[in-house]
């Protein structure tokens, strides 16, 4: 999907950065990233693991995402998604939306398959996800579907950019 982001340098969020692998990546391009991640660990590791780069980190969350103030080229969703309640995957569309720059981006990738036990995650539907962004504002630019990188029994992925609706 590299080929289909915008070029440096732009403005991205990366919404649950984990430990900021896909921000310094990001960063190391030339993007001016922020890296808005809530678990006060994977923060942590993340701005030790990567203390030179020219990433923001913002203690934050989906939906609400307060103290995350746009405009972005580019937002990054990556395996987030599934860990928004289903009434909370509509508020959560719509603020991403008002974080977007004119023609800007979003990136979500969506878990399918079994929920492990004890984790507070969701098998969210393509066809929700496409209609939550439509209703959103949001054009579909591609879809792709791609195995689980780990090799889980009955999990795939799918990956969908969006674009701003001018």
């Amino acid at each position: 999907m590299l080929p289909l982001f915008p070029p440096p340098p732009a403005r991205v969020a990366d919404l649950g950065a984990g430990s900021g692998r896909d921000a310094a990546a990001l960063a190391v391009l030339g993007h001016d990233v922020v890296a808005v991640e809530p678990t006060p660990e994977l923060r942590e590791i993340g701005q030790r693991l990567h203390a030179d780069a020219a990433i923001t980190w913002i203690d934050s969350a989906l939906p609400g995402l307060p103290g995350v103030h746009g405009p972005f080229d580019l937002v990054l969703i990556v395996a987030v998604w599934m860990h928004l309640e289903h009434g909370d995957r509509e508020a959560a569309m719509t603020r991403v939306r008002s974080l977007l720059s004119p023609t800007g981006r979003v990136l979500i990738t969506l878990r399918h398959g079994p929920v492990p036990p004890g984790r507070h995650m969701f098998d969210v539907p393509l066809s929700e996800t496409v209609r939550l962004a439509r209703r959103a504002g949001l054009d579909v630019l591609t879809v792709r579907q791609q195995p689980d990188l780990q090799r889980r029994p009955g999990v795939s992925w799918s990956v969908l950019l969006l674009q701003a609706r001018l």
